[in-house]
């Protein structure tokens, strides 16, 4: 059973998703999933490196062994709100599917309230393309990806797309946007 807290990230998430990244168009692909109920949201409570390295295995298996669910966006809310603290867990991440045998199932997209891309400034709103309410790891089916990528007209130009799109909205707005997903409020255009 859930508490209180993770149901709250959950929701925030699950906002910033449908209010986001598919109202907004920033991942061609996420509609889909989101109108299917295929997206699993699930919280870790675990700040230590080991253990939260455990929950993307333990996520993993369960992805194994469900083929309902399409992709799942792990949160984790405490222990890695630092940036750099994040990327240092995010490349772990990555190297641990290598070594776990998830290199071409599992693929990892990497999301943070404070990203911002190397060499770009931290008040650029294109980082507004990989910010979301809380740290999280963004695990895909690497087939299914593929698939998507193969059906859609200019997979090459959805990044530049994205960083246009983001700039031209402007760095007020996507604060906006952001802020409201956290506090559980509907974003508007």
């Amino acid at each position: 059973m859930i508490d209180a807290d993770e149901e709250a990230c959950i929701l925030h998430t699950r906002r910033w998703v449908e209010d986001i990244i598919v109202a907004h168009g920033f991942c061609p692909f996420a509609g889909r999933e989101v109108e299917r109920g295929s997206i699993r949201y699930t919280v870790s409570p675990q700040s230590r490196l080991a253990a939260a390295l455990e929950v993307l295995i333990d996520e993993c298996l369960l992805l194994d062994a469900d083929g309902a669910i399409e992709t799942t966006l792990l949160i984790y809310p405490v222990g890695f709100e630092v940036f750099e603290d994040y990327l240092e867990f995010a490349a772990l991440a990555e190297d641990l599917l290598v070594a776990q045998g998830y290199e071409g199932v599992y693929q990892l997209a990497t999301f943070h309230p404070d990203y911002c891309f190397a060499d770009s400034a931290e008040d650029d709103p294109a980082n507004y393309t990989n910010r979301s309410p809380y740290p999280l790891l963004h695990l895909l089916r690497e087939d299914s990806l593929e698939k998507a990528i193969a059906g859609h007209s200019d997979p090459e130009g959805i990044p530049e797309r994205n960083v246009s799109y983001a700039r031209e909205l402007g760095l007020n707005k996507l604060r906006e946007l952001l802020e409201k997903a956290r506090k559980n409020q509907g974003a508007t255009d």
